[in-house]
């Protein structure tokens, strides 16, 4: 058994010596194949690290400057261009309303009566005064012409006669007063009529008859029926731009409509602690009527902004940034965007100016720096 452990051994020695150059030689082949293969990688990888001397066909676009116009718009409700509160001048009951709600009113025509117990007592009571005093002026004037001609015969002094005359006066100047009370007395007494301002319809009844009404309280509010306008606030720097006259675009809030009105009033100042201003846009558009929700477009002023393709515009890690053309090479620029127009956008001042050219097809396929050849 041991000759032939020995004998193996013997012939795997002789086996290994004759394949030894063989082995050798292989793993030195293999060896310079791998270096081989690293240096053809580092060379691919700088190719790829390092602008390109190949053009990339690309197109351009130049920056332009473009004014961006936004219209804002202001919510109201329409309302009637010539409406009142009426109210009686004088505190007192409602006695009888002779109008009912939707109602249509001429001027003048009674719509309300109050009343009031004191007011045709003091109106009797001025009568009497007046006409008192009238009988006491005329008894005076007979007093002085009959101490007239007594004087005139020496039988009475100046003194005696001066009075009487400034009795006269003094009665002549009371009976002013009492017509002057008189009339106002009736006055008063016309106001616990309420009558119609103008032609038009009942929009609200306030007060019901056996109501007491204050002085000056709305018992009746009407509205004309020769147009609709509606109020909204906007801020003082967009009136600058407005003028009275002026057409306004308007959309209706609940079915978009669109169409237009003229401005009938601006505001010149604020009301309360309110910023907003007043402004007051007269309605032409048929079919419309009081109480609907309308908005209102005011154009900011005009500002002039660099405006390039939305298409130019990439996303990066340091942000958005734009290729930017300079001789045949291109150069990444940061941008920001203020605003999308459609296919454009409107760009901050900065890095780009007018007239520049920036890519907006083909830049997946650049890097910063590659040379590129334009196409038409």
């Amino acid at each position: 058994m041991f000759h032939h452990v020995v004998t193996a051994r013997r012939q795997f020695n002789q086996n290994y010596r004759a394949y030894y150059p063989r082995i050798f030689i292989s793993l030195l082949i293999l060896m310079v194949l791998v270096c081989c293969s690293d240096n053809a990688g580092i060379a691919a990888a700088q190719a790829e690290l390092s602008p390109s001397d190949s053009a990339v066909p690309v197109r351009v676009a130049r920056v332009k400057l473009q004014g961006s116009e936004q219209v804002l718009r202001f919510a109201g409700v329409s309302r009637p261009r010539q409406r009142a509160n009426l109210s009686f001048q004088v505190g007192g009951t409602i006695e009888v309303r002779l109008a009912e709600i939707g109602q249509r009113v001429s001027k003048g025509d009674i719509v309300a009566r109050l009343y009031n117990p004191q007011l045709q007592p003091a109106a009797n009571a001025a009568q009497a005064r007046l006409e008192q005093l009238q009988s006491d002026a005329e008894q005076d004037r007979r007093d002085l012409s009959r101490l007239q001609q007594i004087y005139e015969r020496d039988l009475l002094s100046i003194q005696e006669l001066e009075t009487q005359r400034t009795k006269l006066q003094s009665t002549l100047s009371a009976i002013d007063n009492a017509r002057a009370l008189l009339s106002q007395n009736q006055q008063l007494q016309q106001e616990s009529e309420l009558r119609a301002p103008f032609n038009g319809r009942i929009e609200a009844v306030l007060l019901e008859p056996g109501e007491f009404a204050q002085p000056g309280q709305p018992a009746i509010r009407m509205a004309a029926e020769d147009g609709l306008e509606v109020e909204v606030r906007v801020p003082p720097h967009l009136l600058a731009s407005l003028v009275t006259g002026q057409t306004v675009p308007l959309w209706h809030s609940l079915s978009g409509e669109k169409f237009s009105g003229s401005i009938s009033e601006i505001g010149e100042s604020s009301s309360g602690n309110s910023a907003l201003y007043p402004l007051i846009v007269a309605l032409s558009e048929a079919g419309l009527r009081s109480g609907e929700a309308l908005q209102v477009g005011v154009s900011q002023p005009q500002s002039k902004d660099l405006s390039i393709p939305l298409n130019a515009v990439m996303r990066s890690a340091q942000g958005l940034t734009v290729f930017k053309l300079h001789n045949d090479r291109v150069q990444r620029v940061d941008v920001k965007v203020n605003q999308i127009n459609g296919d454009q956008v409107i760009l901050a001042a900065g890095s780009l100016t007018v007239d520049d050219q920036v890519v907006y097809a083909g830049i997946t396929r650049l890097a910063d720096g590659d040379k590129v050849e334009l196409l038409q």
